[in-house]
């Protein structure tokens, strides 16, 4: 049988109100008292059950998912995944706020912050660049007392409580290794095209991708990074003037949002055939609709991904986790490294 509270009581020698303010972190108890109440939980194995603890407090949890305001189908599945783990939890009392941000604009990223209603919102799970002034936002929220959770990138100088996503320097040697044996080796020169480099998984990928190219595929050449900032024209211009700039280009590599507008310019400039095929090797991020459809005709070759609604209900549940003061199941809440290409797609 599990242990209960009263089984504690007696193998700590205390009142079972002694331990109730133990359990919740309440005042009144001499430090010789919570220390043999805290021996007893380890020695029996108490795991005490939160939901019901919950419920008789009446405790609700209230997370804040803060996004870019972007038109990007990732950010856009994202959206999908929350609004669905949010039905998914609602008899696990739990409660959604989604916020949105002008995409590329620090100070409106801790305005959005520091507006947070401190006494409804239980955690935080935040997706932006790692600028200074988010990374005062996000100390402001933790000095608070509120958890955050850095979303899908990245923000280590933060002090964030933890990082929910795939791990993105591995992801960019994945995209290294599929690009090198796809293009047979070499020699050749890769394009390599970002929304922008103050994104920290865009940082890590690109990481990831050049050493692999240099310890195992030397003969080809990945150039430097093309920033489209969010804005198709100018990923469609910047991809015109290396095209007309660099003779030797076999491969391209998207570190993130940009689907739709990488096709589009593909086709805008004629590279893309009819049955889709462009000549070039092209691999991306994120399963979004836009790379399934270029999967499917052949525009792009790979998509490495991260399934969203497992980093949305693992952010939930790591913030769960972190305001109860209970321990994280680490191989529920690692984020798995997907290969996708035209032959294994999923239903969707």
């Amino acid at each position: 049988m599990r242990p209960t509270v009263n089984d504690i009581a007696r193998a700590a020698g205390v009142s079972l109100a002694t331990v109730d303010r133990v359990l919740n972190d309440r005042p009144g108890v001499r430090p010789a008292k919570m220390q043999a109440v805290q021996e007893a939980i380890l020695r029996l194995g108490y795991v005490r059950d939160m939901a019901a603890a919950n419920l008789a407090r009446g405790r609700t949890y209230r997370v804040a998912f803060v996004l870019p305001d972007s038109d990007g189908q990732f950010v856009r599945t994202l959206t999908e995944a929350i609004g669905h783990a949010e039905r998914q939890m609602a008899n696990a009392r739990t409660a959604v706020i989604l916020r949105r941000f002008p995409a590329g604009d620090p100070h409106e990223i801790a305005a959005v912050l520091a507006t947070l209603p401190q006494e409804e919102v239980t955690g935080v799970a935040l997706m932006a660049p790692e600028t200074p002034v988010v990374r005062d936002a996000v100390r402001a929220l933790r000095a608070r007392g509120v958890p955050v959770v850095a979303l899908a990138s990245d923000l280590p100088n933060t002090e964030r409580d933890r990082f929910v996503g795939i791990d993105n320097v591995a992801a960019g040697r994945t995209a290294g290794v599929l690009m090198g044996r796809l293009l047979g080796g070499g020699p050749g020169e890769v394009l390599v095209i970002g929304e922008s480099m103050l994104l920290r998984e865009s940082l890590e990928r690109r990481l990831g991708f050049d050493v692999v190219l240099q310890e195992s595929f030397p003969q080809l050449v990945a150039l430097p990074t093309l920033e489209s900032h969010g804005r198709p024209a100018e990923l469609a211009e910047v991809l015109r003037q290396a095209l007309s700039h660099v003779r030797d280009v076999r491969g391209i590599y998207l570190l993130g949002a940009g689907h739709r507008a990488l096709s589009d310019a593909l086709a805008g400039m004629g590279i893309v055939g009819q049955a889709g095929r462009t000549g070039l090797t092209v691999i991306g991020h994120e399963l979004t609709p836009q790379a399934r459809a270029a999967l499917q005709t052949g525009t792009m070759d790979a998509v490495i991904m991260q399934n969203p609604g497992h980093v949305v209900r693992s952010a939930l549940r790591v913030l769960r986790a972190i305001t109860d003061r209970v321990p994280i199941d680490e191989a529920q809440e690692q984020i798995r490294i997907e290969i996708v290409m035209r032959e294994n797609l999923p239903p969707g």
